[in-house]
């Protein structure tokens, strides 16, 4: 079983910054991807960077490259995602995910997810 527990969503004007943080607990030991998705109103919930922990490997979806960074504190085992330069579109529900294989954009490869934190970008 793992729990996560996200923080750090808000309200921003366009072209500012958040940082968003995942906190996981349990056993942690067990999942081999963590990921970030988010799900706007009426739209699917997408993938939006994920980490291999144990390899170190790190993806982003294309609308956010460049602007998103995702990092890892190892020894509080906790997740990071910091996002620059906010967009309006970048408006959504963040959730941070864990996953014993699989994709890491793929939501229904994740078993474990967080309660899901708001970000609202406005222009």
């Amino acid at each position: 079983q793992v729990e996560l527990v996200e923080s750090g969503g808000g309200s921003v004007q366009a072209g500012g910054s958040l940082r968003l943080s995942c906190a996981a607990s349990g056993y942690t030991d067990s999942y081999r991807i963590m990921g970030w998705f988010r799900q706007a109103p009426g739209k699917e919930r997408e993938g939006v960077a994920g980490i291999y922990p144990f390899g170190g490997s790190i993806y982003y979806a294309d609308s956010v490259k460049g602007r998103f960074t995702l990092s890892q504190d190892n020894a509080s085992n906790t997740f990071y995602l910091q996002m620059d330069s906010l967009k309006p579109e970048d408006t959504a529900t963040y959730y941070c995910a864990a996953s014993y294989g699989g994709s890491w954009y793929v939501p229904d490869d994740f078993t474990y997810w967080g309660q899901g934190t708001q970000v609202t970008v406005s222009s």
